[in-house]
């Protein structure tokens, strides 16, 4: 497997924790200069710290000026040639019970928080010789689930996103590419743990194999699993794949 070209600048945002900081830490270790984007400085700066990042930048990515000013500054310090749009959020209700408020929420930071990310990175990669664009959606941007009906919305566009936008960079040197991890052990899935307990009275246990159910290997998917595909994206011998939508879930999809 090829590796990154030399020392490019990676951009992760939801970087302090989870999948972002594993991403994070993986593009760290393969020879990357890594700035880490979200909205808590004391998580990101521990990132920083423990040598999963180099820099960070605070912004919310549903924030489309507050993300500009912040990309403008980390790419003042280093060009971007990777962007990993990775900041994400999940709320669950029974479709009757979701108004407008929650598909707005769950729109806002699924799906316009990698719109307003990419539109910030995009200019100036487009001009480099190297660009990488991974948006990490989820398997619920590739099939239904009961109760998450803005969520899985929201991830869908994510990933149609991403194969139109990879048809207009075909000819450029920028790929982009999505992946759609299931169920993974991070606080994301830990609070959907604790709001399956609380609903239903199951344990610790029995609420995390209501989750580990869809995977046909019968567990929760890792952080580092996600951040290994990530990074065979960001890759020299990935200038081929563009356009798709990897699942990473033990055969789920």
């Amino acid at each position: 497997m090829s590796g990154l070209p030399h020392s490019p600048h990676a951009l992760v945002t939801g970087g302090g924790r989870g999948i972002g900081r594993a991403i994070a830490a993986s593009l760290v270790g393969a020879g990357a200069t890594v700035t880490v984007l979200g909205r808590n400085a004391a998580t990101l700066e521990e990132a920083v710290s423990a040598g999963a990042a180099h820099f960070y930048a605070v912004a919310d990515v549903s924030d489309e000026a507050a993300l500009k000013i912040a990309v403008a500054e980390a790419s003042a310090r280093k060009p971007i040639d990777i962007l990993v749009a990775n900041a994400g959020s999940a709320e669950s209700a029974p479709f009757a019970k979701s108004d407008s408020a929650i598909f707005t929420r769950m729109m806002d930071v699924n799906f316009m928080g990698v719109v307003h990310a990419v539109r910030a990175v995009l200019p100036g990669m487009k001009g480099r010789p190297y660009g990488r664009i991974v948006a990490v959606a989820s398997t619920a941007g590739l099939k239904g689930y009961a109760y998450v009906s803005a969520y899985v919305a929201a991830k869908h566009a994510v990933v149609g996103l991403v194969r139109s936008l990879a048809l207009e960079m075909a000819s450029s040197n920028v790929t982009v590419n999505a992946v759609c991890p299931g169920f993974t052990d991070t606080d994301l899935v830990a609070v959907s743990i604790e709001n399956i307990m609380k609903k239903t009275g199951r344990t610790r246990d029995q609420a995390i194999a209501e989750l580990a159910k869809h995977n046909p290997q019968g567990r929760l998917i890792s952080p580092q699993e996600v951040a290994d595909a990530v990074l065979w994206l960001c890759g020299e011998g990935a200038g081929a794949i563009t356009g798709q939508a990897i699942a990473v879930a033990g055969g789920e999809i």
